[in-house]
């Protein structure tokens, strides 16, 4: 049998692997393994736990963002109702004061005929006196003038009594 390099090695790995079974390496690496092993499945769950929490959190949250979009269209629809009624009363409020207007403005129309009237029939009237006066004048001269003045107190005196 020849030694060569070869026969060397492969004893001395045979060699090594053993002490490393003497010393428990291979528990220690078995153990480490276990432990990375447990860690790792650790991580998943955790992992695994995350992701149930973050679907439950965004269904959570389309749910909040569907009834937020309801809450804006109702409130939406609401104001664009209010805003047509107020539109309505706004037209029947103006319609109205404008009749109203309307009516003062003939109210006072009326009123300022009826001034003028009583202002056109007051200057006739004193028009009429004046020119009763100046007829009554010219016929009062002289005796006949003396006769109406008596007769005309006369007849004073009977209508006052």
């Amino acid at each position: 049998m020849e030694l060569n390099a070869e026969l060397f090695v492969a004893v001395g790995f045979v060699l090594f692997v053993i002490l490393l079974g003497y010393l428990g390496v291979h528990k220690t690496i078995s153990l480490a393994l276990d432990g990375r092993i447990a860690s790792i499945t650790n991580e998943l769950e955790e992992a695994r736990r995350l992701r149930a929490e973050a679907k439950a959190l965004l269904a959570s949250y389309k749910e909040k963002l569907d009834h937020a979009e309801a809450q804006a269209e109702a409130i939406v629809a609401q104001a664009r109702l209010e805003s047509e009624l107020l539109a309505k009363e706004t037209a029947q409020r103006m319609v109205d004061f404008v009749e109203r207007h309307r009516k003062q403005a003939e109210a006072q129309i009326a009123i300022a005929e009826s001034q003028a009237t009583s202002e056109v029939r007051a200057a006739a009237a004193d028009a009429a006196v004046k020119a009763a006066e100046i007829v009554l004048r010219a016929q009062t001269s002289g005796a006949g003038g003396s006769a109406l003045i008596a007769q005309s107190i006369d007849d004073v005196k009977r209508l006052m009594n």
